[in-house]
């Protein structure tokens, strides 16, 4: 190519109208060679929409937060429905609105106290108080309410208690069992106290609930979603995430006195970190069912509208450390947005353990970016040395003062940390790519402050692409997100300048996963939890220790504070062997089928950039989800299955069962969700499933009928024939499954 570059210049010169078509063809290709044909015509029809929205533009929704209220807001007739059967809970709760007032304007008053009233759910009571305003017509607005409806209850104030007060005196009205939180100019959705009281119906344990939230402008489009993650507790103390919309139970508020005073502006954060000190029974509904009115006066404009209230979260955050009795400063790094500065307790001693092999330029480049750049200095080098045969390498390795471990014989990146990790002489421990650059020298304690956290099992870093190449100045990783496959990688190719999705890159928050070409932990709990899984030697192997430490309560986080450039696949290539995704499936499948806690199901599982899918599919299995996601951007899927747009997924489910599974270029996307497939694929089609998902999560199945991944599957029927007519039990096959379906399997041929 680079034979032809001059002439291709001359041709297609850049700036042209020809030059800017080669480049549209080169990105073309790029994308349908790196993210798949189904991406592609994603791209092409965002690009379509942008040039045909002038002449179309009523029919091209350039917001896809739009398209998601069309295909998920709950009609009139749902409302009706959610009604009637709210009336027969077993569990039917009164939830008390607390609502100060003061001097609203009449037309957000009325809109803000009507949407209580419309609410499907009808056991509530609404606690007004009026906080001493000066304009008349908000006395004879509350005065006209409570009149016609006895669940409103209303009292005037003569003084002005500022925020928290007037919200207490609003809480000592209420009589409910559960209290929520609606400010006097934003709007509950219609369906909002349904959605919280069917939720306790399913946990009465629960002790505080929050819903997910958009804003409201002031002709009543709504924009702007926030489709949150689930309880984070580190996303909390980086910013109040929870929001709108939130349900206390009222034992713990009175018990806790309220709302504290001198917090107005950020008196429902301070509430809500007092709550989870308290109570870890929170759960999280992914729908919006809170709109934040935009106007001047609200913080849903702009934090410039109430400067005080960050200086109040400050305090609040504050005083929070101090409850819980840990050291640490908090640092405002942008409005809004938080960082817990925590302090390092007697400087520990961290051991960076990093692989190599034969690539001395990178090595080089990484152990001097650490030595001349990281503040944090107790700290030691052990190097792994994977047989290197380049001779600037070795001369280079003979070189170090740190310590330098032989290791030979196959590649297994497990093995290679573990036994570095035996060698460690720290506490905590750092694993890191031979392909990475130091760019913040605070990099090594940023993360430490974390992995000395008893609650904290793994910790992980911000990485860009590095200086010179294609994704200069981009995320590489900012966090694992699990159903993308296995997982993808949180923002990855944004610009870490952006202020994407709410600037989560930015901010310390929970995953549940994270990339160990920079991850830290503690040396005991490495050893306790058994090391990498030595079984998964190239890919998914951090993924699989994190899942392992989620599931004994750990957590994992991510802080943007440790930033280092990563040239991924640097050093041995990208590899993602069939083999290891096979393992990390059969072992983890189930947990990710169930959805990522820390990413709202909500979003697309396509790409990692937090956007919503092109047509979204709220209140349906993940897995079907998933399905239609990929449905919606593919023409040849639209062709064949049209009955999909009435409701119709067998033959589409049969399909992925059969195809996606094999021969489909997403097949990596689909594989974690099979178990739901199989069991929702036709009956003509079951036998055939049953088998393609034991071959699914078998690696001893796909090496030993490779055929079947282009959708040859002659051999593997006739071997599930003979496998259920042995009467062996010494078969590392769930047999049990394949009997019912002998028969079929006998006659050897594709349904």
């Amino acid at each position: 190519m680079n034979k032809y570059q001059g002439i291709i210049e001359k041709i297609f010169r850049p700036g042209t109208r020809r030059g800017q078509y080669y480049e549209l063809v080169l990105k073309a290709i790029y994308v349908i060679f790196n993210e798949g044909w189904g991406s592609f015509w994603f791209r092409f029809r965002q690009r379509l929409g942008q040039h045909l929205k002038p002449y179309i533009g009523f029919m091209w929704r350039s917001d896809p937060y739009q398209l998601w209220l069309a295909c998920n807001e709950p009609k009139p007739e749902d409302l009706k429905f959610y009604h009637h059967e709210s009336q027969s809970f077993p569990y039917r709760p009164k939830i008390s609105i607390i609502t100060p007032v003061w001097n609203t304007d009449k037309r957000w008053l009325e809109l803000a106290v009507n949407s209580v009233i419309n609410q499907a759910y009808d056991n509530w009571e609404l606690c007004l108080v009026d906080d001493a305003s000066s304009q008349p017509h908000v006395k004879r607005i509350l005065t006209d309410y409570a009149a016609k409806d006895d669940r409103i209850r209303v009292k005037f104030l003569t003084e002005n208690l500022g925020i928290a007060g007037a919200s207490n005196q609003a809480i000592a009205l209420a009589g409910g069992e559960f209290v929520g939180f609606l400010d006097h100019d934003d709007e509950l959705r219609p369906d909002a106290l349904y959605e919280v009281v069917k939720l306790l119906n399913q946990d009465r344990s629960l002790d505080l609930i929050y819903t997910d939230e958009d804003r409201i402008d002031a002709h009543g489009n709504r924009t702007q979603a926030f489709f949150k993650p689930d309880w984070s507790p580190d996303l909390l103390m980086s910013m109040n995430y929870i929001g709108h919309f939130t349900v206390v139970s009222k034992d713990i508020i009175d018990n806790l006195g309220g709302f504290c005073s001198g917090l107005d502006g950020s008196q429902d954060y301070d509430l809500v970190l007092r709550v989870t000190e308290k109570s870890h029974k929170i759960a999280h509904i992914s729908r919006p069912l809170y709109s934040w009115r935009i106007i001047p006066s609200s913080a849903a404009a702009s934090f410039g509208a109430k400067p005080y209230a960050c200086d109040a979260a400050i305090k609040a955050l504050s005083d929070s450390l101090e409850r819980r009795g840990i050291s640490g400063q908090i640092i405002q790094f942008t409005p809004g947005r938080y960082r817990v500065k925590y302090a390092i307790t007697n400087e520990p001693l961290v051991s960076i353990i990093i692989p190599t092999k034969d690539s001395y330029k990178k090595l080089a480049r990484c152990i001097n970016s650490i030595e001349q750049k990281t503040t944090y200095k107790n700290y030691e080098l052990i190097i792994i040395d994977h047989d290197s045969q380049d001779p600037r390498t070795i001369s280079y390795l003979s070189t170090l003062r740190h310590k330098v471990i032989k290791y030979t014989g196959k590649f297994n990146f497990s093995r290679m940390n573990n036994l570095g990790a035996g060698a460690a002489g720290g506490e905590h421990i750092v694993f890191l790519n031979d392909d990475t650059e130091v760019i913040e020298p605070g990099w090594l304690a940023a993360m430490l402050e974390h992995s000395q956290r008893r609650e904290i099992g793994m910790v992980g870093a911000l990485l860009l692409y590095p200086r010179g190449s294609q994704f200069s100045g981009k995320i590489q990783h900012a966090g694992a997100i699990l159903g993308m496959g296995v997982a993808g990688h949180a923002f990855k190719h944004t610009a870490a300048s952006d202020f994407d999705y709410l600037s989560l890159h930015r901010v310390i928050r929970n995953c549940s996963a994270v990339t160990a070409a920079c991850a830290m932990l503690r040396k005991d709990l490495f050893r306790e939890m058994g090391g990498f899984s030595e079984s998964l030697p190239v890919a998914f192997n951090d993924v699989d220790l994190c899942l392992r430490l989620r599931a004994k309560g750990y957590l994992i986080t991510y802080t943007p504070f440790s930033v280092l450039y990563h040239d991924e696949g640097g050093t041995r290539g990208f590899s993602h062997p069939a083999e290891d995704e096979t393992n990390m499936l059969s072992r983890w499948a189930d947990v990710i089928s169930k959805g990522d806690p820390y990413y709202n199901r909500n979003l697309t599982l396509m790409r990692e950039d937090f956007s919503l899918p092109p047509r979204p599919s709220a209140g349906i299995p993940l897995p079907l989800a998933v399905l239609l996601e990929a449905y919606y951007v593919r023409v040849d899927l639209h062709l064949r299955f049209p009955e999909v747009a009435n409701g119709k997924y067998e033959n589409l489910i049969d399909w992925a069962m059969e195809y996606g599974l094999t021969v489909d270029t997403y097949r990596h996307i689909y594989r974690p969700y099979c178990k739901w497939y199989v069991n929702n694929a036709s009956s003509a089609l079951k036998p055939l499933a049953v088998l393609l998902e034991l071959y699914n999560f078998s690696s001893r199945l796909q090496e030993q009928f490779p055929e079947a991944l282009k959708h040859d599957f002659t051999r593997l029927l006739f071997w599930a024939y003979m496998i259920t007519a042995d009467g062996s039990k010494n078969i590392d096959v769930d047999k049990e499954r394949l009997l019912p379906y002998r028969n079929y399997y006998k006659l050897g041929l594709n349904p």
